[in-house]
């Protein structure tokens, strides 16, 4: 009877023990790992601002005459010279954007001959700008469009501005965990919060004094980011 009461017991305690390790009530944590919850979110946002160094610009000629042919006819020899003195100015990636025929009627919707126009973009260094420009017109360009500022590699701009973001959320995290009497471990994930597009800020005075003038002013590239860190 001793032997039954004591295998009883035994049998108890082992079954306490096997529910113990099984159940997450009977779990202890590992000394120095982090808990549940154990994690701090923040936000970090960098940008980088720079001198756009490119511009780009449309250039068109809109011709009329009495019938549709020599309308398209005049309009391509007049394109014909934009576009030569446009890369001899320094445009570079020239490219047809549009051409259109239509007809033109008159104040009393009457006939009044056709129109064409070709239009071409082109990417110009800013230095250049002036120069590109009052060739166009000179050579017969009638429509003039622009700029849209850039520069030769706005990703690396971005990716300037996404380590800037990240030194952010860093040292915002690090106040965060001081005032709460922990520290940072590491980064457990990060979420890219996207980048916007280059937003001007106004403060360059013109880049040439030759030709029709252009303020480049000054492009701020911005990039947004989510992380979170353990905490120890």
């Amino acid at each position: 009877m001793k032997r039954l009461a004591l295998a009883a017991v035994l049998l108890v305690v082992l079954v306490a023990a096997i529910g113990g390790v099984a159940r997450p009530e009977g779990a202890h944590a590992v000394d120095g790992a982090p808990q549940a919850g154990d994690s701090i979110t923040v936000a970090g946002n960098g940008s980088v601002s720079v001198v756009p160094t490119t511009a780009v610009f449309s250039f068109g000629v809109d011709s009329r005459a009495a019938t549709a042919r020599t309308a398209l006819a005049a309009n391509a020899r007049e394109m014909r010279l934009v576009i030569v003195a446009v890369k001899a100015a320094g445009g570079r990636r020239v490219a047809t954007q549009s051409v259109s025929l239509s007809q033109v009627l008159g104040p009393n919707n009457e006939p009044a001959g056709f129109a064409a126009s070709n239009t071409v973009s082109a990417t110009i260094d800013l230095d250049r700008v002036g120069a590109v420009i009052d060739a166009a017109v000179e050579a017969g360009a009638n429509q003039v469009n622009g700029p849209t500022l850039g520069f030769a590699d706005q990703g690396k701009l971005y990716r300037e501005a996404l380590k800037e973001a990240v030194a952010d959320a860093r040292e915002s995290a690090e106040v965060l965990a001081t005032a709460s009497g922990r520290s940072l471990g590491r980064v457990t994930s990060v979420i890219e919060g996207g980048g916007s597009a280059p937003v001007p800020m106004y403060e360059k005075s013109a880049v040439s004094d030759i030709g029709t003038p252009v303020e480049p002013g000054t492009q701020e590239t911005r990039a947004a980011i989510t992380v979170t860190f353990a905490l120890v």
